[in-house]
């Protein structure tokens, strides 16, 4: 439920706070007042798309808050750990700023998000009905977007295994079409990738072997030098002859072991010595070690030599290091797998193809089979909806047929059919339906895919538009029913819309120091009263008017009581 609504310097509004409560909450004022203004707020607060138009002329951004309660916690949950946002209370505070310059910020309770992620959020949160939604109405290609949405709980499994297939046979359809289109080509990329990976997979190059090839070509190379140099500092520290290096450090150690008792700073020196003189014993025979150990190898060096050139002539022809080299041949194999690999002919690749193929169209069959179902599901509420805004007569079907052409959708194509009176046959909606008609349909849609999808803050703006008396009437109770269990904000011109609210707020526009500003009042009930009844009757208000408001506000509540 949308709780507060804070707006700065957007649009012709410099500054305004608004708060809303739970049931039913109409919006009304003269046509520009900024009553649609307030709902694009909103919008862009649960994830619409921001321009700089927005922007208040003046200012250099424009600022929206927004704190929401989370009616259903347990649906959110899922989408808000995915970008790592935190719910305290079960509250959202959404804040979003568009600047000047193109920056947009957007941040949910302090976790900064891009306009995508707060769209798949905002999606749980708000759901918008405005009048633009009749055109997806008079849409064809609307249709199946439509019907999948109400199926959405039953398609997401066999969708998302459909699209997974579909990709595999595109892939396989473009790598088959590639190589009928120039045969001779191919075969020459083809050769070109096979030699390649056959000489890298021969070359098994691993990663950090260069620099211990490097360090053994070097040892190797100066064989003689490192063996004299191993010889002569054995010689010094441990050599036949007195006086050298551990002869002396002992000789020094046994000096200061004989003085460490009379204080302790002299037995901190011997323990210094003493450390001195173990190390060098490790180090002495550490070298003896070594020099005893080492060989020379001339096959061995040879092989080290002849693996440094062709490493390096590797990396000069495929990558500057090892890691790069190998990067490189992962993209050869994943190449030469995507086109079938060097075996493969062109008949073994169609074969391969069609089988993609036949599992995707397998899938798609599935897809029609569930969307057949739904079709008739969805019929059977539209129906329910339709008799009580006055269109019982009416005969609403969807009808689905299957394309020869896979898509990313499967291969069915839906259209909605309307028989609007008995006798005649079934037309396409699009071809015979009236505004009103349109509207009546898109709100009883709109009725069904909120309670499906558990959306509690639902807004309509404007959905009344072309119709009026009784069919008015039936629109007003039907979007008052759905108030008592979900937060509706509607902006409508309406009276019988505006009588059935439980919380009027009256939006007008004013000039304030020769610019244009949008104020909102929270009406009382006589203030209520009278401005249904300016709607009734115009701009002059008379007491037969305000009878007639109060016969509506009435009218409803005897309703309620029943």
């Amino acid at each position: 439920m949308l709780q507060e609504l804070s707006i700065q310097n957007f649009a012709i509004i410099p500054k305004l706070n608004l708060s809303f409560e739970p049931g039913m909450t109409v919006l009304t004022g003269e046509t520009g007042a900024g009553k649609s203004i307030i709902i694009d707020a909103v919008g862009l607060l649960t994830g619409g798309r921001g321009s700089q138009d927005y922007i208040r002329e003046g200012a250099d951004k424009a600022v929206l808050q927004g704190l929401i309660d989370v009616d259903n916690p347990e649906q959110l949950t899922p989408v808000l750990e995915k970008f790592g946002i935190e719910m305290d209370d079960q509250q959202l505070l959404i804040h979003r700023e568009l600047h000047r310059n193109g920056r947009n910020v957007i941040r949910i309770n302090g976790t900064l998000l891009n306009a995508t992620a707060l769209k798949e959020v905002g999606n749980h949160l708000v759901d918008i009905h405005g009048q633009n939604e009749h055109q997806a109405l008079m849409q064809v290609d609307q249709h199946l977007k439509l019907l999948d949405e109400y199926a959405s709980n039953a398609l997401a499994e066999p969708k998302a295994a459909y699209d997974k297939a579909y990709a595999e046979y595109r892939q396989l359809e473009k790598t088959l079409h590639e190589r009928r289109e120039n045969e001779q080509a191919w075969a020459q990329r083809m050769d070109m990738l096979t030699f390649q990976s056959e000489e890298l997979k021969a070359a098994d190059l691993q990663v950090g072997e260069e620099e211990k090839l490097e360090d053994e070509f070097q040892e190797l190379s100066n064989y003689q030098d490192v063996l004299e140099a191993l010889a002569k500092s054995h010689e010094v520290l441990d050599g036949e002859w007195e006086g050298n290096g551990i002869e002396s450090i002992s000789t020094a150690l046994g000096a200061l072991e004989n003085i460490e008792e009379f204080g302790s700073r002299y037995k901190k020196l011997a323990e210094s010595m003493r450390e001195i003189f173990y190390s060098l014993q490790d180090v002495s025979s550490e070298i003896e070690s070594v020099h005893d150990g080492l060989e020379f190898d001339a096959e061995r060096l040879k092989y080290v030599d002849e693996r440094l050139s062709l490493i390096r002539t590797l990396e000069q022809k495929y990558g500057a290091t090892i890691a790069d080299v190998l990067a490189h041949q992962d993209k050869v194999e994943t190449q030469l797998a995507e086109m079938g690999g060097p075996q493969q002919s062109t008949a073994e690749l169609e074969a391969q193809t069609q089988q993609a193929y036949d599992r995707a169209l397998t899938l798609a069959n599935q897809l029609h089979t569930i969307r057949q179902t739904a079709a008739l599901e969805l019929a059977q509420q539209i129906h329910e909806q339709l008799k009580d805004l006055y269109m019982e007569k009416a005969v609403f079907s969807v009808q689905l047929t299957q394309s020869e052409q896979l898509n990313t959708d499967g291969n069915d194509i839906a259209e909605f059919y309307i028989q609007t009176n008995p006798g005649e046959s079934a037309k396409p909606l699009v071809k015979i339906a009236s505004g009103g008609e349109l509207s009546r349909m898109m709100l009883a849609m709109k009725m069904i895919f909120s309670r499906e999808q558990g959306v509690t803050s639902i807004i309509f703006d404007e959905v009344d538009t072309g119709v009026s008396g009784r069919v008015a009437q039936a629109i007003a109770e039907k979007i008052s029913d759905i108030g008592r269990h979900s937060q509706v904000l509607t902006i409508t011109h309406l009276p019988q819309v505006a009588a059935v609210a439980d919380h009027h707020d009256f939006i007008e526009k004013n000039i304030h120091d020769g610019r244009t500003e949008t104020t909102v009042v929270k009406l009382s009930d006589e203030a209520r009263v009278d401005e249904i009844a300016r709607m009734l009757s115009g701009d002059e208000l008379t007491e037969a008017a305000r009878e007639n408001a109060r016969d509506l506000i009435a009218r409803e509540q005897a309703r309620r009581n029943q």
